[in-house]
């Protein structure tokens, strides 16, 4: 499958860019596990408008992530445009890698987006949704993709009809999640509009589903029904992102690797440790690993005392120490069955 001129091979596996998650560490460790594109947390284009820092620093990429796609969201024409081309220049702006891609994000649900007309509020507005899209195409050399819904509620549900016109203003790939915008991440995702465009004799472009892929199986069984170029898998690698191994393995097997053992998880919260205090600084760099090391002990006997730990603890050394201790005292326990705070 190729997005413009990224090859990936033959059903490849995408990290879903989420806020607050997908932060450069993150990223890493999930390439390391074998996902073959990931994404930056979202950049706000009014931010980059307002010169802000924290929207700027999301830009920074590393050449160990790549390929790699930053994506912007907005529902200001020009603020969007001007967004894309500080992305399209973000190596030069911050150094780095830069972006292998343009993603625009048109599916984020949370009402602070929603509610203003960006992220998957654009569903109300489909023809400014396309107007945008068409603008930031012509106005950078890297590839656009688009990352959207089904519709904004169970009767607007115009993804089919949609995709034709964003694949028509020239986008390289579309990502469409399974739900509306007013499912916010409730219910099932429905894979079937997903199926429908696929199905669609005029779309020529990649077509990557996303929503509820949480096991190998769900994962082939999405390839296998929907036809589908590549899957993106979002909340159920958050404390668990050698899922990206896993679903190979059975892609190519047809079995199930074991779970991975509590060592091997404070071996790897190790790693991930060091790669967040290497890429982002001491202060930062412990403050962003807190969200993960809640979740790789996740459903561990009597750990909420040494959980609290782990997210409290600002010194990297000592936290580290209380990593050896998970180690020491749980190394024995049956690990349990990888889960997520954002599994459903």
């Amino acid at each position: 499958m190729k997005i413009s001129h990224l090859d990936f091979g033959d059903k490849p596996l995408f990290l879903a860019p989420m806020e607050d998650v997908t932060d450069a560490s993150f990223r890493v460790v999930c390439k390391e596990f074998g996902a073959d594109m990931v994404y930056t947390e979202f950049v706000s284009s009014d931010g980059l408008m307002h010169d802000s820092v924290k929207s700027f620093n999301k830009f920074k990429t590393h050449e160990q992530e790549a390929p790699i796609g930053i994506q912007i969201y907005g529902n200001l024409p020009d603020a969007m445009v001007e967004a894309a081309r500080l992305a399209d220049r973000a190596q030069e702006i911050v150094g780095g890698h830069g972006a292998d891609l343009i993603d625009i994000n048109f599916g984020c649900p949370v009402r602070k987006i929603a509610g203003r007309g960006a992220g998957s509020g654009m569903m109300k507005e489909p023809d400014k949704m396309v107007a945008i899209t068409k603008a930031v195409v012509e106005a950078v050399q890297k590839p656009v993709t688009v990352k959207t819904r089904l519709g904004w509620d169970e009767d607007s549900k115009i993804i089919v009809e949609l995709a034709e016109r964003l694949q028509d203003v020239g986008i390289a790939a579309l990502t469409v999640h399974g739900r509306t915008r007013q499912q916010m991440y409730t219910g099932q995702a429905d894979w079937t509009l997903i199926g429908k465009i696929k199905e669609n004799p005029r779309m020529h472009i990649p077509i990557i589903g996303n929503g509820d892929i949480r096991t190998p199986q769900g994962a082939k069984e999405a390839f296998d029904r929907y036809g589908v170029d590549a899957i993106m898998i979002g909340r159920a690698t958050f404390g668990h992102p050698w899922i990206f191994k896993e679903i190979k393995h059975y892609l190519s097997t047809g079995e199930l690797l074991p779970e991975m053992g509590v060592r091997e998880r404070v071996a790897l919260a190790q790693r991930h440790l060091q790669l967040s205090l290497d890429l982002k600084g001491e202060r930062i760099g412990v403050l962003e690993m807190r969200r993960h090391l809640s979740c790789y002990f996740k459903g561990l006997p009597e750990f909420k005392d040494m959980r609290r730990q782990l997210v409290t603890e600002n010194d990297p050394q000592t936290l580290s120490q209380l990593l050896d201790e998970v180690s020491v005292r749980w190394g024995d326990v049956s690990a349990p069955p990888a889960t997520s705070v954002y599994d459903l």
